[in-house]
């Protein structure tokens, strides 16, 4: 037997190198070590910060969803894989003889294990491939030699006790009780006073929005590859869209163009909602199995590349032609947005994007006569001026996360940021009935500058006249077919 799994993990082994060599485009090492002695720059004088890998969530049975690292983690390491504990410190610690300022704790190499769900780095794969100080394997940390009490700040996040306990010794589960005991963490003490003695799980959440919200170039890169693919997508989508397609169809065609190239996953569950579905602010059912002749459709999509993830959202006519009403609508929502867009520079607070937005859109709608004046309080909140058809904000980070981390207060230089007004009316809503059913956002992808901003998601037209030129394109999905189920087979 231990010349099989001799033989397995040497197998592995191989396997493990072909696996962790860095695609082109994709982020090394040197940006990850770079991100932590950031992240070391900015913590307090005798702190020390945690950092925990995400959990492996459960999707049924004995079968789990595709793994997704925390982006937190995987900003300062680089790793991917499940299970793992990472250790800042602000000064270089003397542990066990040795110099460290930072330590990384992994998943051991298992040859069966690997065999089954994949190879792993394992504690000198780490350390070579990651370019961490040291690395050592799970299991280790309950022993590992660190006093907590000794600095003045202990900085994570809190946890969610939303992490299942598995068979595996120094799994991510056991990592967490570890830590809690060495801490003298105690269950609920925190979220009634979020800095007690030493333990603040506050206080690192502001660091990370300040280093993530301002993107290197690297990331810009990637970021950019992300928004093209995703705006691909909504082109391709625009040309091959016709009365009777399925919403899951559409999405289908969208996320063919996210792997086709190369996307690893999508941002965020994809939102494809026509006619009514449309006013559905997080529509992700995507089921309706014939879209109608006559109706908008709005696609909120987007594709996550090495990490990175867009988040572009088109409306169009699913027939090709907006009405007379959708497309009063939709150009109004095009010129609120292009309105924020001009305002768009760094020192600008974002707030400034969002009043930009309301007023165009408050006011404009009482020019259609949705309602009488912008004083209607069953319409617009007299407190926040929120609009019952523009109920949300307009702005946010893109990055690691579709709504990523980073700070709102002013603008920023290399700050990418979507700004998305939208109006929706619902069937029933107290508009006169021939604009029910109208649903319109328009989302776009921006990049801070001195001076301005830059419009990264150019590549899939906005204006109305634009996208009804583009439907009229050939697809090249109109000729494709599959061959007919009858039912029962």
């Amino acid at each position: 037997m231990k010349k099989v799994l001799g033989l397995l993990l040497c197998l592995v082994s191989a396997a493990t190198l072909a696996q962790q060599k860095v695609a082109p485009d994709d982020l090394n090492s040197e940006f990850h070590k770079e991100r932590r002695t950031e992240l070391r720059a900015k913590m307090p004088n005798n702190s020390v910060a945690i950092f925990f890998a995400n959990p492996v969530r459960n999707r049924a049975n004995d079968v789990y969803y595709i793994y997704h690292q925390d982006p937190n983690f995987y900003y300062l390491t680089g790793h991917k894989e499940p299970h793992g504990v990472l250790l800042i410190f602000k000064d270089e610690q003397k542990i066990d003889g040795e110099k460290l300022d930072e330590i990384l704790f992994v998943r051991g190499r298992d040859a069966l294990k690997e065999l089954y769900d994949g190879p792993r780095l394992g504690k000198d794969g780490a350390a070579e491939k990651l370019d961490v100080q040291v690395a050592f394997e799970n299991p280790d940390f309950e022993a590992f030699n660190i006093d907590f009490s000794k600095f003045d700040k202990v900085l994570f996040y809190d946890f969610h006790n939303d992490v299942r306990n598995t068979k595996e010794e120094g799994d991510l589960y056991d990592l967490i009780e570890q830590f809690k005991e060495k801490a003298g963490y105690k269950q609920g003490e925190l979220a009634i006073e979020p800095q007690k003695n030493n333990l603040d799980v506050v206080a690192l959440d502001t660091l990370m929005r300040e280093l993530r919200g301002i993107k290197t170039k690297e990331e810009l890169d990637l970021v950019r590859k992300a928004v093209d693919i995703s705006t691909i997508g909504q082109v391709e989508v625009m040309k091959a869209m016709r009365p009777g397609m399925s919403e899951a169809e559409i999405q289908g065609i969208h996320e063919f163009v996210f792997k086709k190239y190369g996307a690893e996953y999508e941002g965020y569950p994809s939102i494809v909602g026509a006619g009514n579905h449309g006013c559905i602010l997080h529509y992700i059912d995507n089921y309706k199995p014939a879209i109608e002749d006559g109706e908008l459709i709005l696609m909120d999509l987007g594709a996550e590349y090495h990490g990175y993830t867009a988040d572009v959202t088109r409306t169009i006519p699913v027939n090709g032609k907006f009405t007379k009403e959708q497309k009063l609508i939709y150009d109004l929502v095009y010129e609120a947005q292009q309105a924020a867009a001009d305002t768009c520079k760094a020192g600008i607070p974002f707030t400034v994007l969002y009043e930009t937005t309301r007023e165009i859109v408050n006011n404009g709608l009482v020019e259609l006569g949705l309602y009488e004046s912008t004083a209607d309080e069953d319409v617009i909140n007299p407190e926040t001026g929120r609009n019952r058809y523009y109920p949300h904000g307009c702005c946010h980070h893109i990055g690691l996360d579709v709504h990523d981390k980073g700070m709102y207060g002013n603008l920023e230089e290399n700050m990418t940021i979507t700004i998305e007004p939208g109006i929706y009316i619902m069937d029933g809503s107290p508009a006169d009935e021939k604009w029910w059913g109208i649903p319109v956002r328009i989302e776009d992808d921006y990049l801070i500058t001195k001076d301005g901003c830059e419009l990264l998601s150019d590549k899939a037209p906005r204006k109305s006249d634009e996208i009804e030129r583009m439907m009229k394109e050939e697809s090249i999905f109109t000729d494709y077919q599959l061959p007919e189920l009858k039912s029962g087979e």
